[in-house]
């Protein structure tokens, strides 16, 4: 049976090619969008308009999903952007920005979504979210706390869709080389600064993330595990992709809060 997929941010990155795959494996792809000029040169993918941060365009989009196709089987939670910038010196906008793109979007197009995954007793979502929501780095708070949120919304969501057959996951992604520094990222003018109390720890943190995510692999493997996931009921609640969430997230898990902290600043030269 023909699949019906819709993810978030699908125009560049992880969501581009986890939409190509899956439409080149022969599922039914809506990719939602914000520029309505993007078009895909494959067959099983249609653009569909959909801003996260405005509840229209996200209600819009289910209905005309629903209206075309009478289901969506699969939602991949894809769109996000960071926030670089200390606690300090961070505004208003910029922290409501991370949270309503990172965290509200995603609840409200899963919230749009659930009903008919609920009334067909079938579904899978998948958030792709970040070696980050498990630790923390500096100038990332913002980011890292956002993601942290999405990993608590899977844990707690996963039990109000077991009754209804919705399975609920996360892909915990490392560093990959995608224009999430260009596009994705925003910066603090105060941070970057220099007269910021933070210069020195923005020249020596800020070129190493810049550098892991500009020269990283492809984003390739997080679309082989969002398939894998969709494909194989027994998969696990949270799967880390990429080298820094393989290595970081088990440490995590093995070491004292104390030592993993004490790991990080001598990795990252903190």
């Amino acid at each position: 049976m023909n699949k019906i997929v819709l993810i978030t941010g699908a125009s560049s990155g992880m969501g581009k090619v986890t939409a190509e795959l899956l439409a080149n494996e022969g599922y039914t792809v809506y990719a939602g969008v914000r520029d309505e000029n993007i078009s895909f040169n494959i067959k099983n993918i249609q653009t569909v308009y959909l801003d996260v941060t405005k509840t229209e365009s996200i209600n819009n989009a289910v209905k005309k999903i629903i209206s075309n196709k009478g289901k969506i089987d699969v939602l991949i939670n894809n769109a996000g952007h960071g926030l670089l910038s200390s606690v300090e010196e961070a505004t208003d906008k910029e922290m409501f920005d991370q949270f309503n793109v990172n965290v509200l979007g995603l609840l409200k197009v899963t919230r749009a979504v659930l009903p008919f995954m609920r009334e067909k007793k079938s579904g899978v979502i998948i958030n792709i979210s970040s070696f980050l929501g498990k630790m923390g780095l500096p100038l990332l708070t913002h980011y890292n706390a956002s993601k942290y949120a999405v990993e608590g919304i899977v844990d707690s969501l996963r039990f109000e869709t077991l009754p209804f057959n919705v399975r609920v996951h996360s892909i915990q992604a490392g560093l990959f080389g995608t224009n999430f520094v260009t596009k994705g990222l925003i910066a603090n003018e105060a941070t970057m600064s220099e007269s910021s109390p933070y210069k020195d720890l923005v020249a020596h943190f800020v070129p190493i993330v810049a550098k892991a995510i500009n020269e990283g692999p492809s984003p390739q493997p997080i679309a082989n595990a969002v398939k894998y996931i969709i494909e194989d009921d027994t998969a696990n609640i949270f799967i880390p992709v990429g080298t820094e969430a393989e290595n970081f997230i088990p440490l995590r898990c093995q070491m004292k809060d104390k030592d993993f902290e004490n790991e990080v600043k001598k990795i990252f030269g903190i």
